[in-house]
């Protein structure tokens, strides 16, 4: 399918309104850079004060390599501690902006061109539908999570009212009428207490969404095809609006600061030889579970990069590689080992032909990054929707995961574990094919005449559509 690039006039006006931390910024920049390539017209609103560095930095960058974005910085009044069960400084930042989300319209109300769209986080979504009503202008979900954990935030409402009794009375598993049942294990603890401060916005956000125009999704109908196609043929969760698989997304390219010093060592890597270890941008490790994580690796034999954090908050972040790792694990695999502390471009370390395996938290961002470039994962999932995800990407034939290890810092994981695992996801060539396989998928979903592209190809036009209609009826 081909559109034209039409005249100024229909060219659609989205404002894109993510939430807290890099696992929500992110898939919103890189839609931001994909709609950009298709004659969008874009403003970003994006919260403030940031509760991390890394984002602050990427708002920047992103915004100096493309000054035709509008951008409006949106101060969220803080929230005290005290207001909230949770100490997360994430959860609390998403309560803050879910209960000032409807603040935008007037900063979005004056804008000229008039917006046409808003494309909003699940965690603003009943907000953003209020202000998207009061202006007359669709509203679209953008989810940065797995379909199938996005239908278990979509039916919390119901989970923690009527039928509550399965989160309580010591079931196996919850089911979600028409959808392979969930192991109780992966559901994220906060979601056992309707009144924690994550779940409560969750499902406040979670009632807006038979009311948006449509929920897009990172990620690709090859991927999930049993919930997308229940989800949409009305045998699951019916009062939902179509989903909208427009992944894996792309990358948008910035050129941030530190992130060549491992390209040229992994440059110079044998093909797939080097285990990529990431855990994600705020999950923090406990030092004995470091210890045993960098014991299992030196036993693998693999060589790895390793990008390592010990606090949730990047900010936080003071302590040096001697003072996390032993002097002399760092001596004894200087030659065959990189670990690094600052962010990094992890599209480009996935890409690159030395990696032969990634250990990852099992983000929703990473499993993309991973299916896109076809690389096998060890998932090891820390918090929130990491479990389902794994789960996800197991059945996917993208990867393994040992469910007996529970949630990060449930229980100590130990050194002969870790490194049986790893030998396991750098030897199964049956495991490498199928990763493979999935990466053929990835990139078939994502050009022309794939699923994706003309996915959000469709919903561009539809928005270019409705602008023409709107101007339209104002000539007359």
């Amino acid at each position: 399918m081909s559109i034209s690039p039409g005249s100024v006039t229909s060219q659609p006006h989205i404002a894109l309104f993510p939430s807290a931390g890099m696992g929500h910024l992110t898939p919103f920049l890189r839609l931001a850079s994909l709609l950009l390539s298709h004659n969008c017209k874009l403003t970003l609103i994006t919260t403030k004060p940031t509760v991390s560095v890394a984002e602050c930095t990427h708002i920047s960058s992103f915004l100096s390599k493309h000054p035709e974005i509008n951008h409006i910085e949106f101060h969220v009044p803080p929230m005290q501690h005290s207001d909230s069960i949770s100490d997360d400084p994430f959860f609390i930042q998403f309560e803050a902006t879910s209960r000032s989300a409807h603040q935008i319209h007037p900063l979005l109300a004056s804008l000229t061109p008039p917006i046409s769209a808003i494309f909003a986080d699940l965690v603003v979504a009943n907000g953003a539908n209020k202000v998207a009503v009061d202006l007359g202008v669709r509203n679209y979900v953008v989810s940065t999570t797995s379909l199938k954990f996005l239908s278990l935030m979509a039916y919390l409402p119901i989970l923690t009212t009527s039928d509550a009794a399965k989160l309580v009375d010591g079931a196996a598993e919850i089911e979600i009428p028409g959808l392979t049942p969930l192991p109780i294990s992966s559901i994220p603890p906060p979601f056992f207490n309707a009144d924690h401060g994550f779940t409560a916005t969750l499902i406040s956000n979670a009632k807006a969404l038979p009311f948006c125009n449509g929920i897009l999704m990172n990620t690709f109908e090859s991927f999930e095809p049993e919930t997308l196609s229940a989800i949409n043929n009305k045998r699951a969760l019916s009062n939902l609006p179509s989903i909208l698989p427009i992944g894996p997304l792309e990358t948008y390219g910035l050129n941030m600061n530190g992130q060549t010093q491992y390209l040229p060592w992994l440059n110079d890597q044998p093909a797939e030889s080097v285990v990529f270890l990431s855990f994600g941008s705020r999950t923090a490790m406990s030092k004995d579970q470091i210890k045993e994580l960098s014991d299992g690796l030196e036993r693998s034999g693999y060589r790895f990069l390793w990008v390592l954090k010990t606090k949730k908050v990047d900010k936080d972040e003071k302590e040096d590689l001697g003072e996390i790792l032993s002097s002399s694990f760092l001596e004894r695999t200087k030659n065959r080992g990189m670990v690094i502390k600052e962010w990094v471009n992890q599209q480009d370390i996935l890409g690159n032909a030395a990696i032969g395996g990634f250990v990852s938290h099992c983000g929703w961002n990473s499993v993309m990054e991973a299916a896109g470039n076809g690389v096998p994962v060890l998932a090891w999932p820390q918090h929130g929707d990491q479990r389902t995800n794994a789960e996800v990407l197991e059945k996917a034939g993208l990867g393994i995961w040992d469910a007996t290890w529970g949630w990060g810092g449930q229980r100590l994981v130990k050194q002969d574990e870790i490194q049986r695992k790893i030998s396991e996801l750098m030897t199964d060539e049956k495991l490498k094919s199928k990763a493979k396989s999935v990466g053929d998928e990835a990139k078939k979903a994502t050009r022309n005449g794939g699923t994706s592209k003309n996915t959000i190809l469709e919903t561009i036009e539809s928005l270019k559509q409705n602008v023409q209609t709107v101007l339209g009826t104002h000539k007359n």
